[in-house]
């Protein structure tokens, strides 16, 4: 029977065999990206790596979300390589710092509640998109040094080394989930490479791991304004996109382990991780969707993994790289290919012909966004923007009128649906003023007057119909109606009735 301990969190159990494992699965998968992201922000792989181990550590232990690891990134990396090819790597470090202090920020005034607006077809698009980043990054190591596609024998034996890796990656859980499949995978593959004295590429072939202990450094920039208007877009950048990234990524794991992660906490996490990574000379980063699928894969739910993955990254690089550099990258790119595959929703194919036209647009939409500019963050923005509009154009086709004269000869338009900016044009349609009676009523009992130009639309209504000589009353307003109302009392002149069946009016105004 296995033996669980509590850690951190007195209600959650913890499997010690498991995390530890899964940790040290994570922090060999760590090493190729946080080099590969280094390399494309024009930087030390060091700097990648160190920034993997601190944003790894500390976000295991404070963040929001347990099981999900953090480290340099590829949309990180593409944000600060102009800056750091302009101004160097002390720009960057000051830039890491300052988004990581915009980022606190922003957890502590629960900014992360707004990622309830992104809808669900963004986030189809956004984790798809991901996935072929992902995959698309693997393809990099079926070329030779000049950029040239592998063929003959080294293709075939790269081939059968990712093929082993993704059997074994698929197959073993099926068998035994005593071990992670993904370590096992890498385990096998280098005992085969080492056996049989294949010659293939290894980690020490991208770049070498070898360092020491992360050095504390304070950034060596001059401290004046033109400075802080250097970094300060970079900064503001990076944090928009690390949030992002990070609070889809903990959205993505709360689904799949069917559990609730605090998105202001990981905020606040996310920006206290890359404070210290900017002061211990690392590059920056936030959430990791692959690594963090690794680990929940392989049967991870608590912080110890994180944390494991963190340290062991640091092991590697201050004492075992010698043996981390004999790793084949065959091993690593079949299981970030296998990554690639469980990240991609599949599902959002299956029900294309299901969705509304827009929410397919929206998905396919962020997902080439994100392919083309591996920008996440412009990619969310976007299908979020373009998902509001929509939303905004449909409920302003709703609105609707129902008219009717009562025994005193006064005319009722009863109104359905919300009367906001993008509905005001079609309310306006809805009056006949010329023919109309001496006395209107507009019942919103169904209705809502959401915004300003709901109240300025009102405005105009009672403007023409006192031009002819007629007075129109409003009833049915609720509470948030008439405060708006009364707020604007000042470029507004309408009347409110009091309805006695209806007790949420409020005399003539």
């Amino acid at each position: 029977m296995k033996q669980y301990f509590k850690l951190f969190d007195l209600s959650q159990k913890v499997d010690y065999k498991t995390e530890v494992l899964s940790g040290v699965t994570v922090a060999m998968a760590l090493i190729p990206e946080a080099v590969a992201f280094a390399f494309m922000a024009g930087l030390s792989p060091l700097t990648g790596l160190y920034a993997a181990f601190v944003m790894g550590l500390v976000t295991a232990i404070f963040g929001g979300r347990p099981g999900m690891i953090s480290g340099a990134t590829g949309a990180i990396a593409v944000v600060i390589v102009a800056l750091a090819q302009k101004f160097g790597i002390e720009y960057v470090l000051a830039a890491v710092i300052l988004s990581g202090l915009i980022q606190v920020l922003a957890g502590f005034f629960k900014l992360g509640k707004f990622m309830r607006l992104v809808p669900h077809p963004v986030i189809f698009g956004f984790v798809n998109g991901l996935a072929f980043i992902i995959f698309s990054s693997q393809l990099k190591q079926f070329q030779d040094d000049n950029d040239n596609w592998l063929t003959g024998e080294p293709l075939y034996i790269l081939l059968a080394l990712v093929l082993g890796t993704m059997l074994i990656v698929w197959g073993l859980p099926k068998i035994t989930k005593a071990v992670p499949s993904s370590l096992v995978a890498i385990l096998v593959v280098f005992g085969v490479v080492v056996y049989f004295g294949i010659d293939t590429k290894t980690v020490g072939d991208v770049a070498s791991i070898k360092g020491g202990f992360p050095p504390f450094h304070i950034p060596n920039i001059p401290l004046k304004w033109e400075t802080l208007m250097i970094i300060l877009p970079y900064s503001a950048i990076m944090a928009a996109v690390g949030l992002i990234e990070s609070l889809l990524t903990l959205n993505i794991i709360d689904e799949i382990t069917e559990t609730r992660g605090r998105g202001n906490k990981e905020a606040v996490a996310q920006g206290a991780a890359n404070i210290v990574s900017g002061l211990f000379s690392g590059m920056g980063g936030c959430a990791m969707l692959g690594q963090s699928l690794i680990n929940i894969s392989n049967g991870a739910r608590a912080r110890l993994s994180g944390i494991v993955a963190a340290v062991m990254l640091l092991v590697f690089i201050m004492f075992g790289s010698s043996y981390i550099e004999l790793v084949p990258m065959a091993a690593l790119t079949g299981l970030m290919i296998m990554v690639a595959i469980g990240t991609f929703e599949w599902a959002s194919l299956k029900t294309l012909n299901k969705m509304p036209k827009s929410d397919i647009l929206v998905m396919v939409l962020v997902t080439l966004v994100t392919i083309i500019l591996h920008n996440l963050a412009l990619a969310v923005i976007v299908g979020v923007i373009i998902a509001a509009l929509v939303f905004a154009w449909d409920n302003a086709k709703r609105i609707r009128a129902r008219k009717s004269v009562d025994d005193d000869g006064v005319k009722h338009y009863e109104i359905y649906g919300p009367l906001f900016f993008g509905s005001v044009a079609a309310f306006n349609e809805k009056f006949d003023i010329m023919n109309d009676p001496e006395e209107v009523i507009i019942d919103f009992r169904e209705s809502r007057v959401v915004d300003m130009s709901a109240i300025e639309a009102l405005n105009k209504i009672t403007e023409r119909y006192m031009k002819v000589g007629k007075k129109v009353h409003l009833k049915h307003l609720s509470p948030d109606c008439r405060k708006l109302l009364q707020n604007a009392d000042k470029i507004i002149d309408v009347n409110v009735i009091e309805d006695p069946n209806y007790k949420l009016a409020v005399d003539k105004v």
